[in-house]
């Protein structure tokens, strides 16, 4: 940081200090002319100019002094907090004032400074790690797309390949819907403080509306579902928990194996309503659960074409609106179980 070696701090508290000062001289000058006058003390401030020399030159001496040690403890500070401010206003978010104060106030000044910073260097990274990361989700359809339009453009192509390629066209066109929707959604949802679209509506029969959402991929996969869903009323955003039933279905029949079972159970609780659906797939590592819930986060890199790493992270945006919990047990190679807990 570059300090302006021609702040008027100094000037004004150099001013301050001598004119302090300057009071004090001419108030003790006073009170000696006084008690002269009163013949208290016998030397004439008048005739005898060696003791006013003395008390000026001592009274400058110690001005400066003062000045010197209260003007380093007090002023330096302010000056540092200035130019970290100016570092900040560039967007160097990673410059720190020191905490080693010896004023109380400065030095929390300096811890708030501080925590802001790094709060505005968490908040920058993520915006970075977001652009880059919609950019990219972006850009891979997008290429897909024109690359397969330029192909169906040969006059020579076989009505298989044809269709092929529209397909996958058709297939990354879609992509690119959900992922528009979901980065939207998502947007919403982090800015939503309440839900105010409440209202009775039936937990099971939602669930099970779900399930035959997904139909076209379960069957594909000759996947069954094991459920235990007994009539269960819920009071809360019937659009909001919808999504949730799909993103976290879907995510279980993307990663169970052909043939597989997935099991589907509702929990009446004194508090609450518990929800958790298992699957039998591939399962997660301890590290892969630590992020499962953040946004275009994919575990596993070979199924980055089924999905864009945004539906588990809408999932715990709307059970945090929802008051609930979500929680994900899971062992590599033996499935993963997604506990919902919702209050009443």
């Amino acid at each position: 940081m570059n300090r302006n070696p021609h702040s008027r701090l100094w000037l004004y508290f150099t001013g301050i200090i001598f004119a302090t000062i300057f009071g004090v001289f001419t108030f003790i000058t006073l009170i000696w002319l006084a008690l002269f006058q009163l013949k208290l003390i016998h030397v004439d401030p008048q005739t005898k100019h060696i003791p006013i020399l003395l008390l000026c030159l001592g009274s400058t001496l110690l001005g400066t002094i003062i000045a010197l040690f209260v003007g380093k403890l007090m002023i330096q500070p302010i000056q540092t907090m200035r130019d970290a401010f100016n570092e900040l206003s560039r967007g160097n978010f990673s410059v720190r004032i020191p905490t080693d104060q010896k004023v109380d106030e400065i030095r929390e000044m300096a811890l708030h400074f501080n925590a802001m910073a790094h709060d505005l260097s968490h908040i920058e990274t993520l915006r970075s790690d977001f652009v880059a990361n919609v950019s990219h989700e972006f850009k891979t359809p997008i290429a897909a797309i024109e690359g397969y339009a330029t192909l169906l453009q040969n006059p020579n192509l076989t009505q298989e390949k044809y269709d092929r390629y529209v397909r996958i066209i058709l297939d990354n066109s879609r992509r690119l819907t959900n992922l528009s929707t979901n980065i939207l959604t998502l947007s919403k949802l982090e800015n939503q403080e309440m839900i105010v679209d409440k209202k009775d509506f039936r937990l099971d029969e939602q669930i099970r509306k779900a399930i035959l959402t997904l139909e076209g991929k379960w069957a594909d996969k000759n996947i069954e579902f094991d459920m235990e869903l007994p009539r269960q009323m819920y009071y809360g955003s019937e659009t909001l928990l919808s999504q949730v039933w799909i993103n976290i279905l879907d995510n279980a029949i993307k990663h169970s194996p052909a043939g597989g079972t997935i099991q589907v159970t509702i929990s009446r609780m004194e508090t609450g309503i518990s929800v958790i659906i298992t699957d039998h797939g591939d399962g997660m590592t301890p590290e892969m659960q630590k992020h499962i819930f953040e946004k275009f986060y994919q575990g596993d890199n070979s199924r980055q074409a089924e999905g864009n790493g945004l539906g588990l992270a809408l999932v715990k945006r709307i059970i945090d609106l929802c008051q609930g919990t979500i929680t994900v047990k899971s062992q590599p190679g033996e499935g993963a179980a997604f506990s919902v807990y919702l209050p009443l």
